[in-house]
C-alpha cells in the first residue's frame, strides 16, 4: 500500500493527479456546457471517499470553481436576482438542516428526475420573468433544502434557470453564482468548515487551481459558441443527468 500523498489519509500520488486532472475535465465541461461537470466530479470521488469526507470535499470543491468562474463572467452575473436568491437560499439551508424528512431518498430523486425533464422540454414551464424577486427566492429555498437531502442542486437549479435567461454567457455567470451561494448555505448548515477536509487541504487546493485554468480556457469557447448550439446540449446532458436520478430511484426501490 502506497505511503499517503503530502500526509493525506488514503491520497496515493496517482490518485492525487487523477482527481486534479478530473478536476480540470470536469470543470472546462462545465463551463462550456453548463451542465454536468460538478455530476461528474461528484461521481468520480465517490469512488475514493467515504460520505463523511466527500460531501465537505466536493463542495468545496464546487465552491472553488463556482467562485473562479463568477469571476472570468463577471460581467454577465444578473445581479437582480441574487439577493432575493439569498433569502431563499438561508432560508432553504436553516431548514433543511433541521427539518426530517420522512420521504425516502428515491422518491426525492424520482420528484427531482420528473419535475427537470418537464422543466427542460415544455416552453415556459417555470420561467422566471425579468426580476421577479419572489420566483428567485423560492428558487434559492428548494435549490438549497433539496440539495441537502440528494445531491441534484445544479440540476434543479439549471434547469429552471435556463428557461428565465436567453443568452448562455448570463446563464453560466449567474448560475456560477448562485450555486455558490448554495454551496456556502450548505457548509455553514452542517458545520463542514474545519478539521472534516482540514488534511486534504493540498487536493483541494490544486483540484481548485486545475478548474480555474479549465474555466479559463472553457470561457473562449463558451463566449464563442452559437446559442442554438449550446442550448441543445445543454438539453441533452439536462436529459441525461435526469435519467440518470431516475436510474437511482429505480434502484433505491429495487426495481432494477
Amino acid at each position: 500500500m502506497e505511503a499517503p500523498f503530502l500526509g493525506m489519509p488514503d491520497v496515493s500520488v496517482w490518485l492525487f493527479a487523477g482527481l486534479v486532472l478530473t478536476a480540470f475535465l470536469s470543470s472546462f465541461l462545465g463551463m462550456v456546457t453548463g451542465a454536468a461537470g460538478g455530476l461528474l466530479m461528484l461521481a468520480v470521488m465517490a469512488m475514493f471517499f467515504p460520505p463523511a469526507i466527500l460531501i465537505p470535499l466536493h463542495t468545496v470543491h464546487q465552491l472553488g470553481v463556482g467562485v473562479g468562474r463568477m469571476f472570468l463572467l463577471w460581467k454577465y452575473i444578473l445581479r437582480p436576482a441574487l439577493i432575493p436568491f439569498l433569502i431563499g437560499t438561508v432560508i432553504g439551508a436553516a431548514t433543511g438542516a433541521q427539518v426530517f424528512v420522512a420521504l425516502p431518498s428515491g422518491v426525492l430523486q424520482g420528484f427531482l428526475a420528473v419535475f427537470v425533464l418537464s422543466v427542460t422540454w415544455t416552453p415556459n414551464l417555470m420561467r422566471i420573468k425579468g426580476e421577479n424577486s419572489r420566483g428567485y427566492a423560492l428558487l434559492g429555498f428548494a435549490a438549497t433544502f433539496l440539495g441537502i437531502f440528494v445531491s441534484a442542486t445544479g440540476t434543479l437549479l439549471s434547469s429552471v434557470l435556463a428557461k428565465s435567461t436567453d443568452d448562455r454567457r448570463y446563464f453560466s455567470a449567474t448560475f456560477s453564482a448562485m450555486m455558490s451561494m448554495v454551496h456556502i448555505a450548505k457548509l455553514v448548515a452542517f458545520g463542514f468548515v474545519g478539521l472534516t477536509i482540514s488534511a486534504y487541504v493540498p487536493l483541494v487546493a490544486a483540484m481548485i487551481a486545475a478548474a480555474f485554468v479549465a474555466n479559463w480556457a472553457g470561457k473562449f469557447i463558451l463566449l464563442r459558441m452559437k446559442e442554438e448550439r449550446f442550448r441543445y446540449i445543454f438539453k441533452i446532458l439536462l436529459t441525461l443527468l435526469a435519467l440518470r436520478l431516475l436510474w437511482a430511484a429505480a434502484q433505491e426501490f429495487g426495481w432494477l
